[in-house]
């Protein structure tokens, strides 16, 4: 039962996360809101819901361990395997922006929740200044693009000008079917997670860190390996680190505002220094060459699954 509950609840959590955005996406090109700050707000977001309903969930339910360990093993997941996986498919060339914008801002976020664990404690300031962080973050980036990009025709846009057709009532039942298929689908994945853990002895951490991180990651593999497959690169490297951005930022805030999360001791003595290391080890992996090739991405495929050996042995 535990595993029906698992799957069904991560489809659960897909599709609504899927809607949400396409109602979401609507509305927002109703009220001549650009494509450009749609992109950067609504889609990134709707990405990285399943992951923010399921940490809230197991956070207010008293599994602070899948909490944290969804965010650790999702930006473990996302730049190793997700990434190796993407320029195993094709190679990903780098651009300057990833390499001056989004991996120090990676970086710092990572910086951050580092000295926040060093309390291990996550209490309500240290979300909400996570937070604040990500909407002033937000801001600039989209003054920066908005700046550089002033006109952007509408012709390079076509998979988002059909929206504009849907009617306001069927974009809200969107947004609203959005919202309660995510907190059905939290719901159903925790409790299959946790009953998983229960039955096996297996520690909430390890299966937050493998089944859990991995299943709320499906998102971002779907979307990076159809971007790699298109030859769209920018929008695949760029759609992982900013995945993890708003993990730490966004995600681990929110919840902490809700509910204060104690730390594991494995968490701030293991799992944090292999985020830490991973995240350092593809800056040189992108600057070298500028690019990210499959010998990489078969190096960075190995650090994942060296580190799921250690972790479940």
């Amino acid at each position: 039962m535990e595993y029906l509950l698992l799957i069904v609840g991560l489809a659960i959590l897909i599709s609504g996360g899927e809607i949400l955005v396409k109602g979401a996406v609507a509305i927002a090109l109703k009220f001549n809101v650009s494509v450009l700050v749609i992109g950067m707000t609504i889609v990134s977001f709707g990405t990285s819901a399943p992951e923010l309903l399921v940490s809230i969930k197991a956070a207010i339910q008293g599994h602070p361990d899948i909490s944290i360990g969804n965010v650790i093993g999702s930006n473990i997941a996302n730049i190793s395997l997700i990434l190796g996986v993407t320029t195993i498919i094709f190679p990903i060339l780098i651009n300057k922006d990833s390499l001056k914008i989004d991996w120090p801002m990676m970086m710092v976020s990572s910086m951050i929740f580092y000295l926040f664990l060093l309390n291990n404690l996550i209490g309500f300031y240290e979300g909400l200044f996570l937070f604040l962080f990500l909407i002033l973050f937000n801001f600039w980036i989209i003054y920066k693009s908005r700046k550089e990009h002033k006109k952007i025709p509408k012709n390079d846009e076509p998979e988002l000008i059909p929206e504009v057709t849907t009617p306001i009532w069927k974009s809200l039942l969107f947004i609203l079917l959005g919202v309660l298929g995510l907190i059905l689908g939290a719901e159903w994945f925790l409790n299959g997670a946790v009953g998983i853990a229960e039955n096996f002895g297996i520690s909430e951490r390890i299966i937050a860190i493998t089944v859990v991180a991995f299943g709320t990651s499906v998102p971002e593999l779907v979307t990076s390996g159809i971007a790699a497959l298109k030859k769209q690169t920018d929008i695949s490297i760029g759609n992982l680190i900013g995945s993890n951005i708003f993990n730490l930022l966004g995600i681990l805030g929110i919840t902490a505002m809700v509910k204060e999360i104690p730390i594991s001791i494995e968490m701030a003595n293991f799992d944090i220094y292999w985020m830490l290391g991973i995240s350092l080890l593809i800056f040189p992996l992108m600057y070298f060459g500028r690019k990210i090739g499959r010998l990489k991405g078969l190096v960075l495929v190995s650090f994942y699954l060296v580190y799921i050996f250690i972790v479940i042995n």
